[in-house]
């Protein structure tokens, strides 16, 4: 269910909404609105692919309906006073429910689900920039997200292309957000640091500048390499093609950092 591929560089992509594996028995409970997976952050694993030498990857093939790796384990939301969805989810992005009525989830499953794939994926992610910093003194997690750029639930009008999450500069060292955020702010795409989206409890939990962990979240607008943001979320080559000349040389700066 974890998939890790290993680099011998000093940059971790996580990969943690890029699944679309639901368990039968989790899939036979979930209503229409849910099976759709319409939350998924649809080909970013290809949209990325072979960017960089030597990254390192670690992807959950488990949907994000099964349990959300980038939430709290303990539920605790991000965003208080903002809409938002939960470590098991129980609507949409639209706020819409996604299981049929009288299929929630209890504690007492949520905590089953913790247990089967959300502790294996962030044991997969801490070894892994362990491994790291071991070999280089420290170890940069790009986490990789996208969203559609329209979802009036959890945000108005629409979302800048490129979102940026430092928590506001805590995550990471400054010459790491400078080199996301300056190629982004010359590519013509719209960018925004530490807006809508400031990074999540991966990049929140694993940023520790001061220990050599330097975290840093990507959230992505699907309009910027997907042909339309609705099934069959189709993958757009030239857009596709367009961002990568950008995510690229941030990529070759991030790989040649040093603190």
């Amino acid at each position: 269910m974890i998939e890790v591929m290993q680099g011998d560089g000093p940059l971790v992509l996580g990969l943690p909404h890029t699944g679309t594996y639901v368990p039968p028995e989790i899939e036979t409970r979930l209503n229409e609105t849910g099976r759709a997976l319409a939350d998924t952050d649809w080909h970013i694993e290809r949209l990325y692919d072979g960017l960089v030498a030597g990254v390192t990857t670690v992807r959950t093939r488990a949907h994000r309906y099964v349990i959300d790796v980038n939430r709290a384990p303990d539920d605790e939301t991000l965003y208080p006073g903002q809409n938002t969805t939960g470590l098991v989810p129980l609507t949409d992005f639209d706020g819409l429910p996604i299981w049929q009525d009288g299929e929630e989830p209890d504690a007492a499953e949520v905590e089953a689900r913790r247990a089967a794939y959300h502790g294996p994926y962030h044991a997969a992610l801490a070894a892994e920039l362990e491994r790291v910093r071991a070999q280089h003194g420290f170890a940069i997690l790009y986490d990789c997200h996208s969203i559609r750029s329209r979802i009036p639930f959890l945000f108005e009008g629409t979302l800048p292309d490129l979102n940026i999450g430092t928590n506001g500069g805590s995550t990471c060292a400054p010459g790491i957000a400078d080199a996301v955020r300056d190629p982004c702010e010359a590519s013509g795409y719209s960018t925004v640091t530490d807006g809508r989206f400031k990074g999540g409890w991966t990049t929140r939990h694993y940023g520790r500048p001061g220990e050599g962990l330097h975290a840093i979240q990507m959230e992505l607008a699907q309009s910027t390499y997907l042909a339309t943001e609705a099934p069959s979320w189709t993958y757009d080559d030239a857009r596709a093609e367009r961002l990568r000349s950008t995510l690229r040389p941030i990529f070759d700066t991030l790989s040649d950092w040093r603190p």
